[in-house]
């Protein structure tokens, strides 16, 4: 029997996510009540079937796989338990494990069955693969969905959480790295040390001359990540473990969300000098 499968919502990475198991042969549905016209785009790529509202995607639906920004997490969740969706609800987004625990109680109430997800690596394709982490009861039927696709299911047993604290400590790392590389620099310009900071990193610590890169190329999807270090920060800070390093990691990219919009990365000199209160640039 084809699943039918719904991707709230198809931004990039959702897109690409869906568009694996439409290849597979699921049915893959969209809301485009709301969306933007970049997320139309996305979808009528990958294949995906506008059914217009969030009512007709859950009505047709066995499985909801939801794909956001983390500081939308909850609200979508609520949103799909008020109109009872009694399907297999799968949260993969950058969210803390207790956030994880929260979004299975909500729809858990609303009917559904939840399992708890988080994807690492990028957007999925003949290019590039990556992993998406579940974790719970019907965390097997996921795997099954996108078997000898470009997106590779790995299950993390029963526990609601496991999946979202893989995601959380991979990003504090991946995310966080980048982030503090970023503050260095900054510092450095500011100093007026920066020229001899390269040069040192050259000789010694090459992969933070690449990781200044990274901030760079990925400046336009800082504002996405502001809310994923805080919830990595909260993951942090019920483990017993100190939250500020993440916290700060937020702040770092909450100064770069002014590059959402923009067409091309920016200069990078540029970048860190908006990374500079100092400089009266926020």
């Amino acid at each position: 029997m084809t699943a039918t499968l719904a991707i709230l919502h198809p931004g990039e990475m959702g897109a690409a996510v869906g568009a694996c198991a439409h290849a597979r042969g699921a049915h893959v549905l969209w809301v485009s009540e709301g969306r933007s016209e970049a997320t139309c785009r996305r979808a009528v790529e990958a294949g995906l079937t506008d059914v217009r509202t969030l009512g007709t995607a859950l009505r047709a639906s066995d499985v909801v796989l939801s794909v956001c920004p983390p500081h939308g997490a909850v609200e979508l969740a609520r949103a799909v338990a008020a109109l009872g969706f009694r399907g297999l609800f799968v949260d993969a987004n950058a969210v803390s494990p207790d956030t994880s625990r929260e979004i299975g109680r909500i729809v858990e109430g609303g009917g559904a069955t939840f399992v708890d997800g988080g994807i690492v690596g990028p957007p999925p394709g003949p290019n590039a693969s990556s992993r998406l982490y579940v974790s719970g009861i019907g965390a097997e039927r996921i795997a099954a969905l996108f078997a000898g696709s470009f997106v590779q299911v790995l299950t993390l047993g029963s526990a609601i959480g496991a999946a979202s604290a893989l995601k959380a400590c991979y990003a504090a790392w991946n995310k966080g790295a980048t982030a503090l590389v970023a503050a260095v620099r900054a510092v450095a310009v500011h100093e007026g040390v920066d020229a001899a900071l390269v040069e040192a990193w050259r000789d010694s610590q090459p992969d933070a001359l690449k990781r200044s890169e990274i901030v760079r190329t990925s400046a336009r999807k800082a504002w996405r990540w502001i809310a994923e270090m805080e919830e990595i920060a909260a993951t942090f800070a019920s483990a017993g473990v100190p939250d500020g390093f993440q916290r700060a990691a937020a702040e770092i990219y909450r100064r770069l969300a002014c590059y959402k919009d923009a067409s091309a990365p920016p200069p990078l000199d540029e970048l860190l000098r908006d990374l500079s209160a100092a400089n009266g640039r926020r």
